[in-house]
């Protein structure tokens, strides 16, 4: 079982600052099966709750701002004062439908800070409306939407952490199409906007396509974790290419020490990193079409270019000189310890590989921006595929209509939805329109800035396998390729038994 405790949660979701975490983060008996969670989002589920400790540490950074009472309830942050544009609000207000008391459910995975900040969103589309729109939140979000869906009870709008699950939907006849305006925001208005519009088609009961899902709060794996004290001290420089991250490491290790730090330890879903690094170089060397087909078993993962791509992983972690411990502690180190090594002093490593919540796990008083930054693990200058990045996030799809259904979903295309979000913490948007000043710290920023820059995004790619090839069969192979099995090898054996699956 994957096995997670944050002894101090209840700590986080009452504000308490990142430097002032007290409790470590204890990994014991605690969720169900990797199995059920993981076909249902495991690693999602897993990587979710990693983040609920990252957000209550970018709540405490936000700058707060009084308490506003209005006719329809307190809100958060005063309309017409700071960066918001609060003139996407002032307009949807006068062209909103008038809904004075019209109830809208709305149910996701959000709890806690996560529920309260959606919470303050709901405010002002209520008092722009005038329904009456709640939100309910539970971990068992996944499969009580099921449940709902076909006993036809289900919220009027759905959040799903899983474009499968929400899919499955669709396919049942179980998810309403969203209007076409909304489609062509996505697709305009959002960096990568085909990558966006693309993850919210779906095929309906009958087999034709149609857009069902808008993306509403994304995380960014493709990020590269360092010491700028360090590199500083080094006179290193931020790379911004693969071919000079990948110079910048022989000259660290010309230089006498190890640049890496890499681990693929987490119990019974050991391995998991390994698909991350896979799923990003994969990215960086063929276009697009051939991520999407191979995470469709189109094309098999004995295919020349997806052996190649785990190969590239080997050239990092299967190099004795590049990874802290050699390339034998790689399978054997826990993830969550492995980007300590940056930290000791001398450093062991000068760089970790890892998504945005690998902060939860670094020494106590970390502060972002300062004792630890990132970089975007960039793409190769020779393959021009522009910059692609890997991440995962939440979809918003319409489960029940209703005219509130409908005007909420208008209400996201404003960029004053997002930036209302955006000022409260640990959500990232890929808007255009919306205004990153209203971020509430640096490294919010730049990695919201990470997505309006990308020239592609894709979902993580194990997450959009069966489960027994995305959370068993991949996650088991990798661990196999890092202990020295030939990439051919150890894809012949993925696809077998992705061939086996009836």
């Amino acid at each position: 079982m994957v096995n997670l405790i944050f002894q101090s949660a209840l700590d986080f979701f009452s504000g308490v600052k990142f430097a002032e975490i007290r409790a470590k983060i204890l990994f014991s008996a605690t969720f169900s099966t990797v199995g059920l969670k993981r076909e249902a989002g495991g690693k999602w589920f897993r990587e979710n709750t990693m983040k609920k400790l990252i957000a209550a540490s970018l709540l405490a950074l936000a700058v707060s701002t009084p308490a506003l009472a209005d006719g329809h309830g307190n809100m958060k942050f005063a309309p017409g004062e700071g960066a918001f544009n609060w003139a996407s609000y002032d307009a949807y207000k006068a062209a909103a439908p008038k809904l004075e008391g019209e109830a809208l459910s709305i149910f996701g995975p959000w709890t806690g800070a996560e529920k309260d900040n959606f919470n303050e969103l709901i405010k002002y589309f209520n008092a722009a409306t005038g329904a009456n729109a709640t939100y309910a939140g539970s971990d068992s979000f996944e499969q009580q939407i099921v449940i709902d869906a076909e006993a036809g009870s289900a919220p009027n709008i759905s959040a799903f952490p899983q474009p499968g699950l929400a899919a499955n939907l669709a396919a049942k006849g179980q998810l309403v199409p969203l209007a076409d305006d909304v489609e062509a925001y996505v697709n305009d208005e959002f960096a990568a906007g085909p990558s966006w519009t693309a993850l919210g088609t779906y095929k309906d009961a009958s087999g034709n396509d149609d857009f069902y899902a808008i993306p509403f709060n994304v995380n960014v794996k493709s990020l590269v974790w360092y010491i700028p004290e360090n590199f500083e001290d080094a006179g290193y420089e931020i790379p911004s290419t693969m071919e000079e991250l990948k110079a910048l490491s022989d000259k660290i290790v010309a230089d006498g020490e190890t640049p890496w730090c890499i681990g693929l330890g987490s119990g019974a879903a050991t391995g998991w990193p390994a698909t991350d690094w896979v799923e990003d170089l994969l990215l960086r060397t063929q276009s697009p079409d051939v991520y999407d087909q191979w995470v469709k078993n189109e094309i098999g993962f004995d295919d020349p270019r997806i052996v190649a791509a785990i190969d590239e992983f080997g050239a990092f972690a299967r190099n004795d000189k590049y990874v802290d411990g050699g390339a034998g502690a790689v399978a054997t180190t826990d993830f969550r310890d492995s980007p300590k090594g940056m930290f000791a002093s001398p450093p062991k490593c000068y760089m970790h590989r890892q998504a945005s919540f690998i902060p939860a796990f670094f020494p106590e008083g970390t502060k972002l921006g300062q004792d630890a930054d990132f970089f975007y693990f960039p793409a190769f200058a020779e393959k021009d595929l522009g910059t692609p990045v890997l991440g995962a996030g939440i979809l918003l799809a319409m489960t029940k209509e209703s005219p509130a259904a409908r005007a909420f979903m208008q209400f996201l295309k404003t960029p004053i939805a997002s930036e209302i979000m955006m000022a409260q913490g640990a959500f990232l948007t890929p808007s255009k329109s919306a205004n990153a000043a209203t971020y509430p710290d640096d490294s919010t920023r730049k990695q919201g800035e990470i997505l309006t820059n990308a020239t592609t995004f894709r979902f993580d790619g194990s997450d959009l396998m069966p489960g027994k090839i995305g959370a068993g069969a991949f996650w088991t192979g990798m661990v196999d390729y890092a202990g020295g099995k030939p990439a051919a090898e150890v894809a012949a054996g993925i696809q077998k038994e992705w061939d086996a699956i009836k």
